[in-house]
């Protein structure tokens, strides 16, 4: 029993050890990453101006509490409430680490949205009230793509690299 016991402490040191010594690119959510606009609250309507009601142009964000390390971001804007499916408005890759993303502006290299366009493509929905999720991923690598890579692509190419994760919510109604 004794040798057991003796067993079983050593393995719980040792997932200790592999615990504090992982880092936080295993947990998506660490970092304590914040990101959020000042054109619209976390889960509040995006002005008709971000829209493509409107000017059709992204929305300035704040990003706060990169993790360290951080070398790269990648932002992915989508709307799960699409008939289709989820809908990509927006992504872009190999943003240097800034702390705003300024509004109308193209931050770091554009992938191919689901309008088949290398661009920001603002709310649109044909009916009721979508949510439109701004994703931000800190990422401890520059993935050196050139423009017009799929979301699929940038993503495979995240995986193992992700040291935190932000999430800013919008929702928008044509009226």
């Amino acid at each position: 029993m004794k040798k057991i016991l003796e067993i079983l402490l050593a393995a719980g040191i040792i997932l200790c050890i592999v615990s504090a010594a992982s880092p936080e690119r295993n947990s998506p959510k660490g970092g304590g990453m914040k990101l959020s606009s000042p054109a619209f609250e976390n889960n509040g309507p995006i002005p008709v101006k971000y829209t493509g009601d409107g000017a059709d142009i992204n929305p300035p964000l704040v990003i706060e509490n990169l993790p360290a390390g951080t070398k790269s971001l990648v932002l992915i804007v989508d709307d799960p409430d699409a008939p289709m499916g989820v809908w990509l408005h927006w992504l872009v890759y190999d943003i240097a680490p800034v702390t705003k993303i300024a509004e109308n502006s193209i931050p770091g290299t554009q992938g191919i949205n689901d309008f088949r366009k290398k661009n920001y493509g603002g709310p649109y929905p044909p009916s009721g009230t979508h949510r439109y999720f701004f994703r931000l991923y800190a990422l401890d690598t520059v993935l050196k793509f050139p423009e017009g890579q799929t979301r699929k692509t940038v993503e495979k190419a995240m995986e193992g690299h992700i040291l935190g994760k932000a999430e800013l919510v919008g929702t928008y109604k044509r009226r």
